[in-house]
């Protein structure tokens, strides 16, 4: 399965506690290194802020504005507050909102969503496979690959060149052949 995107969507989920945010900051540059641009996507879960107590932009948003945006000539950032609780956003619609111009955008979470997924296994967590309830899972990454009896391609989270190398050949290439 796939969102609809002008460039592909990969996802890595797994259970809370297996390496999903420090898998993807080794991965990242590596996907760089490559000339990608790289988009990443994670679902935050509960209360999260990117802004903090004392900094102009957190006075203006307690003070009431609903959509504050901070800019600088390096980045900039929009923080939305919902007037009241909302459903969790779907994925497609949060996608939306990235810049056309990536090559890929990297998912951690959305692990109930439909499209396209990496699950990361640590074998001392002892948690349930999640790919066999999942089709969307076309791969495992794990800290023992070599004791894996899994119907996917497994590879090994201690060697990013690997994950990478998979995700450019079986992801990026699948897409491009699909554009011609």
């Amino acid at each position: 399965m796939s969102l609809t995107s002008s460039f592909p969507i990969l996802g890595f989920v797994a259970y809370s506690g297996t390496g999903k945010t420090t898998l993807l900051e080794k991965l990242i540059p590596l996907l760089k290194e490559r000339g990608l641009h790289v988009g990443l996507l994670k679902h935050g879960h509960h209360e999260f802020d990117i802004d903090h107590p004392g900094k102009d932009s957190y006075r203006l948003r307690e003070a009431g504005a609903e959509q504050v945006m901070v800019a600088s000539r390096k980045r900039w950032a929009l923080i939305h507050e919902n007037s009241e609780e909302l459903p969790e956003p779907d994925l497609a619609s949060l996608i939306g909102h990235f810049d056309e111009s990536l090559d890929m955008l990297l998912v951690e979470g959305f692990k109930h969503e439909r499209y396209t997924k990496i699950e990361l296994q640590r074998t001392e967590l002892g948690k349930p496979p999640l790919y066999p309830e999942d089709s969307d899972i076309v791969a495992i990454i794990s800290d023992q690959p070599e004791q894996l009896d899994a119907p996917l391609p497994t590879l090994d989270i201690n060697h990013p060149l690997e994950i990478v190398e998979f995700i450019v050949t079986n992801i990026l290439s699948t897409r491009e052949s699909n554009r011609v």
